[in-house]
């Protein structure tokens, strides 16, 4: 559940800390004091987009913090997987965002991406917007309804279908692009066979542009590295005045007196050793030297090969590893086009193979939906009875679409009708803005039984309803509170009242600023919320008398249902 929600210079908000209860937390409180801000805080905090301007003026950072608890054993792998550490199974997810518009995300202290606080967000909680019910009408969510109300065992299926289905068009595209005349053809196979000659007659080796160019890079400075070595070799072994004559007469001078201390012995062997290293280190330039002398051929045949690999590294790959990668490629074109008719025959009969599958794969994931379609409607349409829809009807239509897709060959629309005589039509041609409303909270309180979801939002799903068709919406909304902790925002006394915890939202002013604040009410604070929004500006005893026994009936109707232990949400 959502245990609590810090935010600071967020828009309207200067600072506010809320701690959630339970079941029913009702928000409400006049038009325009802010009760979206607060919900759009919680959305900016779980991942939603948001742009620089949501900083509250003068603020160089708005802050969101959310607290968590949940034993959710899905969540708690997926914050292991990314070694982040929790205890008591607490969960804080952090957001900050700058005026200049960088945003950062924390979980428990550890920093990670946007991407990865929605795909947890979407274990944690549900927020149904303002207009998400507009979604209903969108034929294409319809099939992921279906979906997500049938068993996980269509999930293994539509896994397996997408890899099918991926398989499948490569082969149609590979089958499609291989039908060619028989001159094009025989052009193609004699350039591939020409390409590759070209590289196997160049006898590549993986790896050797590298050495081809350090040898390159020698020897082009050939005649600075020998005159430089010539200049070393004068001073360490040329002439009187050179290094190894020096030393040597050092040593020589040196071996007069070592006998006379161990001290001077050890000087005499150190420096004996080092005019041996000097020695030895003159051998080998010399021979180094001797070397390089007349490599003028050797680097012209380093050039040629050097460019040889640069033209068919240009050509055919980045370097030779490309090139080789290349001429495989070629051999494998080469052998197909020799072999033509097997070739086109053992491609449609891969094509047809996969095509079985992938049909077999379709009809499976078909008909576990329709099952599931059955069940859900039966179950959708008694949740839409208790939601004021008298004599509704109601059939997930599923057709069969022409070609194979990534999701299966079903399309599937929900068909309603909402009084008696009437024939059932697309939700689109006869649901009003209130019955969508209804609509979307059946589905969510159908879905309540299949997810593991803790946490619920509802800004304003009450759009469109009214009297009784109010009131029944109220007690849905408290039965699947039993279930699961729902956030309510609502301009509805039927529903207020109904809340286990309310809190008011009120937009304040100094003349200079605005701020957005929220408290929770006690029990007479709630009774005069309920009398605002029933009696409006004037509240007079009769409001306040109505409002309390609202208060009582729906504590009293709140008290049956947490009875109720086997009823249905």
């Amino acid at each position: 559940m959502l245990v609590s929600l810090h935010a600071k210079n967020f828009a309207i908000i200067d600072e506010i800390e809320v701690y959630f209860g339970e079941h029913l937390n009702i928000i409400s409180g006049e038009t325009g004091a802010g009760k979206s801000v607060i919900i759009g805080s919680v959305g900016a905090a779980l991942g939603a987009k948001v742009t620089k301007d949501i900083v509250r003026a003068g603020c160089e950072q708005a802050t969101v913090e959310l607290l968590f608890r949940t034993n959710q054993e899905r969540v708690h792998t997926m914050l292991k997987e990314q070694e982040i550490n929790f205890e008591e199974d607490e969960i804080l997810i952090s957001y900050k965002i700058t005026a200049s518009g960088k945003s950062l995300f924390r979980i428990n202290g550890e920093i990670v991406s946007r991407a990865f606080v929605k795909e947890l967000a979407g274990e944690l909680i549900d927020i149904h917007g303002q207009h998400e019910h507009q979604s209903l009408l969108n034929k294409s969510k319809h099939l992921e309804m279906v979906d997500r109300f049938a068993p996980e065992e269509l999930d293994g299926i539509k896994k397996k279908l997408r890899e099918s289905f991926s398989r499948y068009r490569a082969l149609q595209k590979e089958y499609s692009e291989a039908q060619t005349d028989e001159e094009m053809r025989l052009r193609e196979l004699s350039f591939l066979q020409f390409e590759l000659n070209t590289i196997e007659e160049a006898n590549l080796i993986p790896g050797e542009e590298e050495e081809l160019m350090r040898e390159h890079k020698r020897l082009a400075n050939a005649n600075t590295i020998q005159e430089t070595l010539s200049a070393v070799y004068r001073l360490s072994s040329e002439g009187g005045e050179s290094v190894a004559e020096q030393l040597g007469y050092a040593v020589r001078q040196l071996a007069k007196i070592e006998q006379y201390d161990e001290k001077l012995a050890d000087l005499y062997a150190n420096l004996e050793s080092l005019e041996g290293m000097m020695h030895d280190f003159n051998r080998e330039l010399n021979s180094y030297m001797e070397d390089c002398e007349d490599e003028g051929e050797h680097f012209a045949q380093v050039e040629e090969r050097l460019n040889l690999v640069n033209r068919l590294t240009t050509r055919y790959g980045t370097n030779v590893a490309g090139v080789l990668a290349y001429a495989q490629e070629c051999r494998e074109k080469i052998e197909k086009y020799e072999n033509y008719d097997q070739y086109l025959e053992n491609l449609r009969k891969d094509c047809n193979k996969v095509e079985e599958e992938l049909k077999e794969l379709c009809m499976q994931a078909s008909t576990l939906r329709k099952e599931s379609a059955r069940e859900l409607t039966v179950q959708l349409a008694q949740a839409l009875q208790d939601l004021n829809f008298l004599d509704v009807q109601l059939e997930l239509h599923f057709e069969t679409l022409e070609n194979y897709t990534a999701n299966g060959i079903d399309d599937a629309e929900f068909l309603i009708s909402t009084n008696p005589g009437e024939a059932l039509r697309s939700l689109s041609r006869i649901a009003s803005g209130g019955e969508l409303s209804r609509i979307m909270l059946a589905l969510k309180s159908v879905f309540s039984g299949k997810d593991e979801i803790e946490t619920m939002i509802f800004d304003e799903i009450d759009v469109g309803v009214s009297g009784r068709t109010a009131q029944m919406v109220s007690e849905k909304m408290a039965k699947l509170s039993r279930k699961r902790q729902l956030l309510c925002i609502t301009h509805l006394p039927q529903i207020a009242s109904m809340a286990d915890t309310h809190f008011i939202i009120e937009k304040t002013t100094d003349g200079l600023r605005t701020c957005t604040e929220i408290h929770k009410l006690e029990k007479d604070g709630e009774i005069a919320e309920i009398a605002r929004m029933l009696g409006g500006v004037q509240i007079t005893d009769k409001v306040l008398e109505s409002a309390s026994e609202m208060k009582a009936l729906a504590d009293a109707k709140k008290q049956e249902v947490f009875a109720s232990k086997s009823e249905k949400c």
